[in-house]
């Protein structure tokens, strides 16, 4: 048996170290490190309650709106209030953008970037890889780049700047949307949905969308344009269908609120391939391998102390765990649990792996793309974007909201109006969790188990693959 340590990764957000057993070129055991310790939830104890809407969005500066939107979700909890209708509209279209431009940056910027390493050289696809996605010279980022950008101006329309707005409030959005701003979202996602119908897919949405198992998809690719397609094309050339098998647990929290739901429900999708109610009071935290103190597995009970000495412990990462189990989250787990056809029929064949997890993020962007211009027209400018807050009583409150990749839950205890305790369990903590005190690891590193490095060892590609399919933002992932 050889340990292998393969870290710190390039082109992924924040520090992150993998360990490898490996025996006979294989993986049999793999233990992912977190080594970067942050502290929020330390720094939120004690403060005003409506610090939280201040300090969370500084966790990260490419998911803000999301840790903005969780926060304000347990507050308008605890507050005991009604969002205005327009607030969450507008809330939508910024959270959606912010998920959807997360999804280029990992297609173009971190996953499609390896396939033009000189490993793949024999290929004869890879001159054509290399020419389109190497990394900062491949012509894919001169046209997905500005076109991030320009999704991005939506913020500053909502919410005055990006990241870390102060704009998403228990209550809505602090800024009204007027006639002139409502024809510059509608510009700025037309040119999104140009963007998406012929860089990415070269196709309409509508026909991409309707493709609803993988037979269809495949006919679909055959012989077509588009960055989509050459994926798929390397990902068959390669098997990335065998590639970072998942844990067949997925999970979402339910995505972009509205009067009448959410746009992606809430649910949990299991062995059985049936949607299942969440039980959202099974979700504990396991620290046997956490550089923490163990004070309580219920998040919202728990408080954050650091015990770098602790032996057995690896990461500062905390293991969630729903009903003791490790959950996979993701673009792939929402469009599971919401049914989507294409999405619902790769996973019931062959589970979460390297090739379906950015399938479901490309899936969902397309939807995205559809839901924001469907907001933007719902928007009724004569009504208020924001209801007052109101003084938040003593208790327990969660705000659960999906982040690009996957379930994020603020958990706080308030008592005489300031934030008792606090604590964040963010999506790349369910998908990068070490081991429990069962020895079961997450996610990742389950899905690492029988991956053949051969004679590469820590240079191996298909490591990279399965690593930055999950998408990993490390910057969350310990507090």
């Amino acid at each position: 048996m050889t340990r292998i340590t393969i870290g710190p990764f390039n082109r992924v957000e924040g520090d992150l170290e993998v360990r490898l057993d490996v025996e006979g070129g294989r993986v049999m055991r793999a233990e992912v490190t977190a080594p970067l310790y942050r502290g929020f939830e330390q720094i939120l104890e004690g403060r005003p309650v409506l610090d939280a809407l201040v300090l969370a969005p500084r966790i990260c500066g490419i998911c803000s709106v999301s840790q903005s939107v969780s926060a304000a979700t347990a507050l308008r909890h605890a507050m005991a209030i009604e969002a205005a209708p327009n607030g969450l509209l507008a809330t939508n279209i910024a959270h959606a953008a912010e998920n959807a431009a997360d999804h280029l940056t990992h297609f173009y910027i971190f996953f499609m970037p390896d396939f033009a390493r000189e490993a793949y050289a024999p290929h004869a696809w890879h001159e054509a890889a290399r020419e389109r996605f190497a990394a900062t010279r491949g012509s894919a980022s001169r046209d997905a780049l500005p076109a991030r950008a320009r999704l991005l101006e939506t913020m500053g329309i909502i919410a005055g700047k990006w990241p870390h707005s102060l704009a998403f409030q228990p209550g809505g959005t602090t800024r009204a949307i007027d006639l002139g701003s409502r024809v510059r979202l509608l510009s700025i996602i037309a040119a999104f949905r140009s963007f998406l119908e012929t860089i990415v897919f070269a196709d309409t949405l509508e026909n991409v969308l309707a493709l609803t198992t993988a037979d269809e998809l495949d006919a679909w690719r055959d012989g077509r344009g588009g960055d989509f397609a050459h994926f798929l094309r390397i990902a068959d050339s390669l098997s990335l269908t065998d590639l970072g098998r998942g844990t067949g647990l997925l999970m979402s929290y339910g995505a972009y609120e509205g009067v009448d739901g959410t746009l992606f429900p809430r649910g949990l999708f299991g062995p059985s391939a049936m949607i299942e109610p969440l039980p959202v009071k099974q979700i504990s935290e396991d620290v046997s391998h956490a550089w923490m103190r163990d004070l309580s597995t219920d998040p919202a009970q728990s408080s954050t102390i650091p015990d770098p000495d602790k032996a057995e412990a690896y990461s500062w990462c905390k293991a969630p765990r729903l009903s003791g189990q490790p959950i996979e989250v993701g673009a792939i787990a929402r469009q599971t649990v919401a049914g989507q056809p294409l999405i619902t029929d790769l996973v019931t064949r062959n589970g979460t792996n390297v090739r379906s997890r950015v399938v479901a993020r490309l899936i969902e962007t397309a939807r995205l793309a559809l839901a924001m211009e469907q907001w933007t027209r719902a928007l009724r400018l004569s009504e208020p974007f924001c209801n007052a807050s109101r003084e938040a009583p003593d208790g327990s409150h969660v705000g659960l909201v999906e982040a690009a990749r996957g379930s994020l839950g603020h958990w706080m205890a308030v008592r005489n109006g300031k934030l008792e305790r606090y604590q964040i369990i963010a999506p790349t903590t369910w998908n990068f969790s070490p081991r429990d005190s069962s020895d079961v690891g997450g996610p990742l590193e389950q899905a690492l188990v029988g991956t053949d490095v051969g004679d590469a060892g820590p240079r191996s590609v298909a490591i990279q693959h399965i690593v930055r399919s999950f998408d990993p933002c490390m910057v969350c992932t310990a507090h």
